[in-house]
């Protein structure tokens, strides 16, 4: 049974998972309210689901390529312990079915095409178009985030209300933005593995003079833009978050500049998992307070 429930949360790559489904939920909760507490908890699980869908396309087509890396050899198809097989395509495919169902039952067509669109720039956009070939697979891949945060606030406003309101476009932005740094960070960290398998990162192909600057200029924008929602309805307690977390994550991408090496790197790579979860966190306590009072 443990072996079971680790196969599978590698399979759906449900840490992954976890925090784009995580951007769904601040998606709903910046939205227009319409959803009650039961229909939120089944569009999140949607996001959740059809993410976990698209991450388990990515293992099973990236499994060669996932063999060359100390990172990812241990994963199920690349390791074997899952065989190769039409059933795992059909398999994966029903999930997303299923979540996309869950998503329309609760949300409306545009959440669900917006769910829907995260799980395809993953799933197949990214993976089998863009990483092996352009600097550009984790810029554009990063949609698949935002993608999230606005199918949710999609769901959110309700068939009476603005598609998407000012707050999470401004927040899927930011997101869009998170994501390249996020990765280009790990990829300094695991330089060899990436150069082995022949995917183009931008630390695989360029020097730090290039990749330093690019990486903190991603980060003291973004952590721009997650300000602006303060100006745009969110109040004081999400601010602190942002401010707090943003200013650390700058900090990292500044020592990096300073001395690029795999260390500095990795306080890069924490500080942006903490950025994510703070700003999510903000969001949380923000609306809490302001239902409470």
């Amino acid at each position: 049974m443990q072996a079971a429930i680790s196969t599978t949360i590698s399979l759906l790559k449900l840490r992954i998972v976890s925090f784009i489904a995580l951007a769904g939920l601040v998606g709903i909760l910046t939205g227009g309210g319409a959803l009650s507490p039961l229909e939120a908890t089944v569009f999140t699980l949607a996001v959740f689901g059809a993410s976990g869908a698209a991450g388990a396309f990515n293992q099973y087509f990236e499994r060669e390529t996932d063999r060359l890396m100390a990172r990812t050899h241990q994963r199920p198809f690349a390791s074997g312990r899952l065989k190769a097989g039409a059933i795992w395509p059909v398999t994966f495919s029903l999930l997303l079915v299923a979540s996309l169902l869950m998503a329309w039952s609760v949300g409306g067509g545009l959440a669900t095409l917006l769910v829907f669109l995260g799980a395809f720039t993953y799933g197949f956009l990214y993976t089998l178009v863009l990483k092996r070939r352009t600097v550009w697979n984790v810029v554009i891949g990063g949609a698949a985030g935002s993608f999230a945060l606005l199918a949710g606030a999609a769901a959110a406003a309700g068939p009476e209300g603005a598609a998407i309101g000012a707050v999470p476009w401004a927040l899927a932005v930011m997101l869009f933005l998170w994501t390249p740094p996020h990765f280009w960070a790990l990829a300094v960290v695991r330089a060899e593995d990436y150069r082995r398998a022949g995917v183009p990162m931008l630390p695989v192909l360029h020097g730090p003079e290039v990749w330093g600057p690019v990486i903190f200029l991603h980060i003291v924008t973004l952590t721009a833009v997650s300000i602006l929602p303060l100006g745009l309805g969110l109040g004081w307690i999400y601010g602190v978050f942002a401010l707090g977390a943003g200013l650390w994550f700058s900090w990292t991408g500044w020592l990096l500049l300073d001395d690029p090496s795999k260390p500095a790197a990795k306080k890069v790579f924490h500080a942006s998992l903490v950025h994510f979860a703070a700003l999510s966190l903000g969001v949380i306590l923000d609306k809490a307070a302001t239902w409470a009072f």
